[in-house]
């Protein structure tokens, strides 16, 4: 059920109820489509979440009851929007060694191989439900059950841009150095977000992720194009051929 209800005095916080699932993603992606086809000017922007979207508007300009009834028929509409084209990022990681100090552990904590490990991690594609605790960073769903694992007793002070990790049952990549709990499995030479560019976040909710496991030469080169602006990662649309 739908809830409507103040997120301070400039937002209204729309909720699809609590389940995470891609059946209300999706819902939260036809609701913003048809958000942004309606182009309500009172409207700053909004942010997506798991299962809530927040809207944020210019009380001056519009009152909360009649931005409210405005928004309830967005969502009376919103059904019948087109679905979105999900595109996939094919994301490189080196897997262990000094970057990914926590794939040892994951294989014995799961009674795997590193190498089973790796191909369990890369064999999904991976929705992004939702873009934030740091500019860049994807929050990811669909990580394998065989893979779950708690979190670090006491997180590492920073890990490295890039790096790739596992904490709880969710996968995601650290675009910038920061503190972290998350157990670390490599590391990606890609910038998931770059402040020189126009649009400096790589990556955005609705589509999805495919990691695949590189070695150090290849890290390295991957690496330089990156720095030298000469890297485009590889997509493909959700469903259809590499692009």
């Amino acid at each position: 059920m739908i809830e409507f209800e103040p997120l301070g005095d400039t937002a209204i916080r729309v909720s699809f109820g609590n389940e995470i699932n891609e059946t209300t993603h999706k819902q939260i992606q036809q609701f913003i489509v048809r958000l942004s086809i309606e182009k309500i000017t009172e409207i700053i922007e909004w942010v997506p979440a798991y299962t809530t979207v927040a809207i944020y508007y210019r009380p001056e300009d519009i009152s909360y009851e009649k931005l409210s009834t405005l928004i309830k028929k967005v969502f009376a509409a919103s059904s019948h929007s087109p679905d979105g084209v999900a595109r996939v990022y094919e994301i490189p990681v080196l897997y262990g060694g000094k970057t990914g100090p926590d794939l040892s552990y994951l294989a014995k904590y799961h009674h795997l191989t590193e190498e089973e490990v790796i191909a369990l991690h890369c064999g999904q594609e991976y929705l992004i439900y939702m873009m934030g605790f740091v500019p860049g960073f994807p929050y990811l769903g669909g990580l394998s059950p065989k893979l779950t694992v708690q979190r670090l007793e006491h997180p590492r002070p920073s890990v490295a841009a890039g790096s790739v990790g596992i904490g709880g049952n969710q996968t995601g990549i650290y675009p910038s150095k920061v503190p972290s709990g998350w157990r670390i499995l490599g590391i990606t030479p890609v910038k998931l977000f770059d402040i020189t560019k126009p649009s400096p976040v790589l990556l955005s909710a609705g589509n999805y992720i495919k990691f695949y496991p590189i070695d150090g030469a290849e890290f390295v080169r991957i690496k330089q194009l990156a720095a030298e602006d000469k890297y485009k990662v590889k997509t493909y649309l959700k469903g259809g051929e590499q692009k």
